[in-house]
């Protein structure tokens, strides 16, 4: 991938999250919410934005969804004032399932039950 499509992603990830976070005021929508990755076509027409929550209600999360969807337009209007870009993409929102399943496995080792080892020194 270029330094250009590189640049726009995280500039356009930035954007999204600030107008999810700061101007949405949904109460549908968790302040867990983070946008993990976002990928633009080579011709600037399409975005794919990853969304996570930091829980493992996956109802929620498409709910969460549903409600972004939504407010595609009101997300698009707020992007395009603060990216200038030569199309303004349309914005496809999914679930990030790599951190779902992060989340998950960290829940199971918090609930582990691990025996601390003794130092080295000890012995």
């Amino acid at each position: 991938m270029s330094i250009r499509f590189e640049r726009a992603n995280s500039e356009i990830q930035r954007c999204i999250a600030d107008i999810i976070q700061n101007k949405m005021n949904d109460p549908r929508i968790s302040p867990l919410l983070y946008i993990s990755e976002v990928n633009v076509t080579p011709d600037f027409r399409y975005c794919k934005v990853k969304v996570a929550l930091d829980s493992e209600d996956t109802q929620e999360l498409e709910e969460v969804i549903k409600v972004l969807e939504k407010s595609e337009g009101f997300i698009k209007r707020e992007l395009a004032g603060m990216v200038r870009m030569p199309y303004m993409p349309k914005l496809q929102f999914v679930i990030d399932k790599g951190t779902m399943a992060t989340v998950r496995i960290n829940e199971i080792l918090k609930t582990l039950d691990i025996p601390k080892e003794e130092d080295e020194e000890n012995e």
